[in-house]
């Protein structure tokens, strides 16, 4: 592939100036770019209703800085990264509506901040086309506007690999560094385990070619943006060694696990594969995951032939570590997790659709043309069905959720309350109650504690259908609640 934004690839050499004339070659830059992300943020809005209400895992983000509801016990894998991003809304303002326009329209800028690291590295044709391909995916649409980590991992580390890329291809532009280390914070901000396994190409590469102000720039971005983390591992956790031990435990023991088929089977829309069991969705759903690394081969192909082989081999290198960890080394599955692989494969898949677009001679390349529409449009269908799916089960389990907090209220359960049993960090949210755990992941209570508690405030547990409720609760009032049983304590004095 020709082309004087290709020629800055080969050798690293400094990329050619934009023209500046009347301003008009940066905006024919740049407004396709900003087309795709204002469609992002437009679609996040229409099909992932602002209403749905909040996830479990949200639920534990937002109750940080919310007042809605007592913060929720925080587990060591998880990062306040999160909890900062939704702090400017969700620490003055409870609702969800007005949560998720604010994190659509954050996802739709990041994304067009992170394509635009690329120009000049790749043509902008191949930019916004890598960008719709990601921005178009199930996964991608139902995960922008939602209080969760893996989205933000996912433009960050997009971004950070631009930014090395031209950091070291100039030792002037100081916008690279600076994107480096800031785009490096925030991917160690919302999850620091995931940030080191996106960047360690860059990092053996910075190595090993020994640009050690670039590699420098890129670990303190890093540092910075999980010191948080580290501080609080020494002043909660027991340390970091014992942080890293418990994070490992709550995700079932890392070792050598095999996840492929636990990521397919998730791919139907399944948020949370755990225990992973059931039938692989329909090769209509999955079809796209097998030809992805196909697409991104081809993509590798096409650099080598244009020498610009390392702007294409980095992004496929810190695909596959970035993707390690969640194929091979834990025993569940969660579409989320791929999140920054499939951001960073889309720039070898969109050059390799362009160049088959392009390949072929005439009178064949409008016939390819056209398959490659229909292809495309055919995936694009798949994805908002099964988008259309997954955001009506989730909103259908928020929304229990939320009927359960209102018959709590009916029944007297206020604020301030405890609330414990299952689904107790969610529906504590909903309620407005804190929540508490004797056994599990979730963990930070004692039995003596809980009935310590009851004495002088009120205390739900919640107990799933034909189960017996925990031993400090036998002898409490109870009564059916939505297929569950609720056993409640009323401290004296009244409800």
């Amino acid at each position: 592939m020709a082309g004087s934004a290709h020629a800055t690839l080969a050798g690293f050499r400094r990329p050619r100036s934009p023209r500046t004339s009347g301003g008009t070659r940066p905006l024919r830059t740049a407004f396709p770019l900003a087309v795709v992300a204002a469609a992002f943020t437009l679609a996040q809005l229409l099909l992932v209703r602002p209403g749905m209400g909040l996830g479990w895992d949200e639920t534990v983000y937002v109750s940080q800085v919310s007042p809605q509801a007592p913060a929720a016990f925080f587990s060591a894998p998880r990062a306040r990264g999160v909890s900062l991003l939704v702090a400017p809304v969700a620490s003055w303002s409870t609702s969800t509506a007005l949560l998720r326009i604010y994190l659509a329209v954050l996802s739709g800028l990041a994304l067009y901040l992170a394509l635009r690291a690329w120009r000049g590295l790749f043509p902008v044709r191949v930019l916004a086309l890598a960008g719709a391909l990601f921005a178009s995916l199930w996964v991608t649409l139902f995960y922008g506007p939602q209080a969760m980590p893996n989205y933000w991992v996912a433009v960050g580390a997009l971004a950070a690999l631009a930014c090395f890329l031209r950091a070291r291809a100039d030792r002037t532009d100081r916008g690279a560094l600076w994107g480096l280390a800031v785009s490096a914070a925030l991917m160690a901000l919302m999850r620091p385990m995931d940030a080191v396994w996106a960047v360690l190409p860059l990092l053996a590469l910075g190595l090993a070619r020994r640009h050690g102000r670039t590699l420098a720039v890129l670990l303190a971005g890093l540092a910075a943006g999980s010191a948080e983390w580290v501080i609080e591992a020494y002043a909660d956790y027991g340390g970091l060694v014992r942080r890293l031990s418990q994070g490992s435990e709550i995700q079932g023991g890392l070792g050598w696990h095999l996840a492929v088929v636990d990521q397919l089977r998730s791919l139907g829309g399944r948020a949370l594969c755990r225990p992973c069991t059931g039938d692989v969705p329909h090769p209509v759903v999955t079809v796209w995951w097998f030809v992805l690394p196909l697409l991104a081969v081809l993509g590798l192909v096409v650099a080598v032939r244009a020498r610009r082989t390392t702007a294409t081999l980095l992004p496929l290198a810190c695909a596959a570590t970035a993707a390690f960890p969640y194929l091979f080394m834990i025993g569940y599955a969660a579409p989320r997790f791929l999140l920054p692989a499939y951001a960073l494969l889309a720039l070898p898949v969109a050059d390799a659709l362009a160049y088959l677009v392009r390949a072929p001679r005439r009178p064949w390349r409008p016939v390819v043309a056209a398959l490659l529409c229909l292809g495309l449009a055919a995936h694009l269908a798949v994805q908002l069905a099964v988008l259309q799916n997954t955001v009506d089960g989730a909103t259908e389990a928020h929304r229990a959720w939320s009927r359960t907090a209102g018959a709590l209220h009916r029944l007297g359960v206020r604020p301030p309350c405890l609330l414990a049993g299952d689904g107790a960090i969610p529906v504590a949210f909903y309620t407005g109650c804190s929540s508490a755990a004797t056994t599990g992941h979730n963990a930070n209570s004692t039995e003596e504690a809980i009935i310590a508690t009851a004495r002088r405030t009120q205390v739900a547990v919640l107990v799933p259908g034909g189960t017996r409720p925990p031993g400090y609760a036998r002898a409490w009032p109870s009564q059916p609640l939505d297929g569950q049983r609720l056993y409640y304590a009323v401290p004296r004095g009244g409800r």
